[in-house]
């Protein structure tokens, strides 16, 4: 293969995994780790670090859209990332000492995790800004957001500190596997602190480009980070996250889940499947 070939193909799959990152807030890093590790046979540490770097675009990319459109919640995103940053930064300087059959197999488990986690909550029901938790009151996380026919639609925030937690769980995960961890951020915004699922996903967008950020400055010093790998990388997943951003504004919420679903659980059987053989 020609390094224009190379070039073109890694282009093209940056683009779909953008496009994937943007609509369902995972950060494009599930498909872009399985491409490079699956298909072109790159060793799994520079996949991460190309990864990381794709993920900060992808936020970059979408995070000003969905700004704009009013639905990511800013003040939610600011205080979680605390959590975030300080797990990422761990969970790179744990990636040193780990072998890379290992973080493909939890790489896997963590996505078939997401996947269940994301099918079990079918039925949207939005919680009243009257009933949200006194943390969530205090720290003014309540908001509302443009539903698909542009009705503001108010709502609150429960269990405040076990989303913060588990944040720091997905910041952990971020720096050891280089996925952004949207996967859990939507799931700690989505089943824990209860936030519409299109406001975890936006918010998480906004957000996984700080995390990976903490993470990737630890992979770069390493010498993970390859330049040549990361640009076709980052140019094609932005412009699929600019027109994934176009496109969820007007997209339903069971449509996401759905897509958040499937995309993940083929990705998890891949990589548990190659950890397991040694082929990563």
């Amino acid at each position: 293969m020609t390094i224009l070939s190379f070039t073109l193909i890694l282009l093209l799959g940056s683009f779909i995994a953008g496009l994937l990152g943007s609509l369902t807030g995972l950060g494009g890093g599930v498909i872009i780790i399985p491409m490079l590790t699956l298909i072109f046979q790159i060793d799994i540490r520079y996949a991460i670090g190309a990864s990381l770097i794709s993920v900060i675009a992808t936020s970059s990319g979408a995070a000003a859209a969905y700004v704009r459109e009013g639905i990511s919640n800013i003040r939610i995103g600011m205080f979680l990332e605390i959590a975030t940053t300080v797990g990422a930064v761990l969970g790179a300087i744990l990636a040193a000492y780990t072998t890379t059959s290992y973080i493909a197999i939890v790489f896997g488990f963590i996505l078939l995790l997401s996947a269940v986690v994301s099918f079990k909550h079918k039925e949207e029901i939005i919680l009243n800004p009257a009933n949200s938790g006194k943390l969530g009151k205090w720290l003014k996380l309540n908001g509302t957001y443009p539903n698909e026919k542009g009705k503001e639609i108010p709502y609150g925030v429960a269990k405040v500190i076990s989303g913060f937690l588990m944040m720091m769980v997905a910041g952990l995960v971020s720096g050891l596997l280089g996925i952004g961890s949207g996967a859990l951020k939507v799931i700690a915004m989505d089943n824990f602190m209860r936030l519409p699922f299109k406001v975890s996903t936006t918010t998480s967008n906004f957000m996984i480009g700080v995390t990976a950020a903490a993470s990737a400055g630890v992979y770069l010093e390493r010498g993970y980070i390859d330049p040549g790998l990361s640009m076709p990388v980052v140019i094609g997943v932005l412009v699929g996250a600019f027109v994934g951003s176009k496109l969820l504004v007007s997209s339903g919420t069971k449509f996401l889940r759905i897509l958040f679903a499937a995309v993940i659980i083929f990705l998890a059987f891949q990589m548990i499947y190659n950890g397991f053989t040694g082929k990563i």
